[in-house]
C-alpha cells in the first residue's frame, strides 16, 4: 500500500468566529476525506469536532464543503485529488456554526414540520392502497433522499440571502410536497389542502430560478429539479393562471 503526506486546510472555531488551520497528514490508498478527518483527530487535533454515523453514504451526516463543493466527506475519494493539491474542508456556510466542522441544521426540521404530511384516502385501510407501478417507481426517487441537506446549503436563496429562510423551504422539502402533490393516492385536496398553493404560497416555491445547483450535488443522484420542482412549478403556475380553472372557480363560487 502506497502512501503520502497531503495537505489540509481545516476551519476550526465556533459560533463566536474560527478560520483555516493548516495540517499535514498521511493519507493511503483507497482513503476517502472522513478517514483523513479522523486520522487528523487521532493524532493532530482531538478536539476537531465533526458529525459523522454510517460512513456508507447513507445517513448523510458528513455534510461538509470539501474545496468550496458541498460533499459528503464519507463519499469523497482522496483519489479525486492530486498529491499536490491542498484540501480545504469547511462547515456548510449556509447554516449556523456549532464547532468546528459542525453545523446547526435545525432550520431543516422546522421546515420539514411545517409540510403537511400524507392524507390517507377515505375508506382505505393501510394494506389496501393501490397505485399503477410507474407511480411507484416516480415517487421512490424522491425518498432515496438521506437528508444530508447538501441541496438545501447548495442552493443561493437560503446560502446568500439568510433573509429568505423564513419564507423558503429549500429545494429538499419543496421536493417532498411535489412528491406528495403527485401521489395519487394523497386526499389532501379533499380535505381543502391545495398543495400547488401552499407550495407558491407557504413554501417559497417561486424563489426558485431552478438553476439546478441542488442536483448537481445530490449524492443520492436524484433528479430534484427537472423531475420535482420544474414540475410542481408547471402545476402551480396552471392552478393560477389557467383561465379554464379560473372560470371554474368562479362559477363554483357563485353556485355555492
Amino acid at each position: 500500500m502506497s502512501s503520502y503526506e497531503a495537505r489540509f486546510k481545516v476551519w476550526r472555531g465556533d459560533v463566536q468566529g474560527g478560520g483555516l488551520e493548516d495540517f499535514k497528514v498521511e493519507v493511503n490508498d483507497g482513503e476517502v476525506v472522513l478517514d483523513i478527518i479522523h486520522r487528523l483527530q487521532a493524532t493532530q487535533a482531538p478536539d476537531l469536532a465533526v458529525r459523522w454515523n454510517c460512513k456508507a453514504g447513507k445517513c448523510g451526516s458528513c455534510s461538509a464543503e470539501i474545496n468550496g463543493r458541498p460533499r459528503l466527506m464519507c463519499m469523497t475519494r482522496m483519489s479525486v485529488f492530486t498529491r499536490e493539491e491542498t484540501i480545504t474542508v469547511t462547515p456548510l456556510r449556509a447554516f449556523p456554526v456549532v464547532r468546528d466542522l459542525v453545523t446547526d441544521v435545525g432550520f431543516n426540521y422546522t421546515k420539514a414540520r411545517e409540510v403537511p404530511s400524507f392524507v390517507p384516502p377515505e375508506g382505505l385501510a393501510p394494506g389496501e392502497y393501490r397505485m399503477m407501478q410507474e407511480d411507484v417507481d416516480r415517487s421512490q426517487e424522491f425518498r432515496k433522499c438521506i437528508e444530508c441537506f447538501l441541496c438545501q446549503d447548495t442552493c443561493h436563496v437560503v446560502r446568500d440571502h439568510e433573509e429568505n429562510k423564513p419564507a423558503f423551504a429549500g429545494p429538499r422539502f419543496l421536493m417532498r410536497v411535489a412528491e406528495l402533490d403527485m401521489h395519487p393516492l394523497d386526499a389532501a385536496s379533499e380535505t381543502g389542502l391545495d398543495r400547488k398553493k401552499t407550495a407558491q404560497d407557504e413554501h417559497g416555491l417561486g424563489y426558485c430560478n431552478i438553476t439546478k445547483c441542488c442536483t448537481e450535488v445530490c449524492p443520492e443522484g436524484i433528479k430534484i429539479t427537472d423531475n420535482a420542482l420544474i414540475p410542481l412549478k408547471e402545476r402551480a403556475v396552471d392552478r393560477k393562471y389557467d383561465p379554464l380553472v379560473w372560470l371554474g372557480s368562479k362559477i363554483r363560487r357563485r353556485s355555492s
